[in-house]
């Protein structure tokens, strides 16, 4: 069995667009219950990190990638069951998208197709994951209603038991705080604390100071490169490694 003291490793990811370069020979770790922090103005490749982690990547017609990309040691892309590596990395979108379906049949449609059929069970993951997304007392009264109905913020935190349901290793989110208003982010945020003690998470954000409030680590991403990854206080500090990493969380670009 193979075994790492990383949880995520990229190795020397390089992957392209058609003619497009979107990350250059990036590589990164994510340590088993941390908060990974990944900042970074538009275009500079975030997105494009967590898709190759869930191999959502490769839905993308003429991609092209080389490096490595590791789950506890091992090439997620030697899986032949793709299914089995996205059941181990939960994704959040910035835009929250409910399946067309009561709020209960969203959070319970992952188990289903992973062969949960006892009702029992699944009302169990049901109101679990209901209630790390912070919605439970919110919704336990109306399971039965649409998903599409919640407020924007609801279903944000949807999203996120959706994501959970499936009791994922990893969970990535893709700036959520862009759907949702501050007191929902701020919500949020405190599920993402609790929640570090269960996964480790990969937080892309928009919000330079959202990383400071949550990330163990801070990485700072340019123009589809890594400029550099390290403690959190230390990044945003007077001092941080690169310059430009300076300049960019003091709000001087980007």
């Amino acid at each position: 069995m193979v075994t790492s003291v990383h949880k995520v490793e990229f190795r020397n990811l390089t992957v392209r667009f058609g003619v497009v370069e979107a990350l250059h020979d990036v590589s990164l770790e994510v340590r088993p219950n941390e908060i990974l922090g990944i900042i970074g103005p538009a275009g500079a490749g975030k997105t494009t990190l967590l898709k190759a982690l869930n191999r959502t990547l490769e839905l993308t017609p003429g991609v092209k990638r080389s490096g490595t990309v590791l789950l506890d040691g091992a090439d997620v892309y030697k899986v032949r069951d793709v299914s089995s590596i996205r059941r181990r990395i939960g994704m959040v979108a910035p835009l929250p998208v409910g399946l067309p379906m009561s709020i209960r049949d969203n959070v319970a449609f992952a188990p289903r197709m992973a062969g949960v059929r006892h009702r029992d069970d699944l009302e169990a993951i049901v109101e679990r994951c209901l209630r790390q997304a912070a919605l439970w007392d919110e919704v336990k009264d109306r399971l039965d209603d649409l998903g599409t109905r919640l407020s924007g913020g609801q279903q944000q935190r949807l999203t996120i038991a959706r994501a959970l349901s499936h009791e994922p290793e990893v969970l990535c989110l893709d700036e959520f705080s862009i759907a949702v208003d501050p007191v929902t982010t701020m919500r949020i945020e405190d599920v993402l604390k609790e929640l570090r003690a269960q996964v480790a998470i990969l937080l892309v954000t928009n919000l330079v100071q959202q990383a400071r409030r949550l990330a163990t680590r801070t990485a700072f991403m340019l123009g589809g490169r890594l400029v550099e990854v390290g403690e959190t206080e230390t990044v945003f500090g007077k001092t941080p490694a690169d310059r430009r990493t300076y300049e960019y969380v003091h709000g001087m670009f980007g």
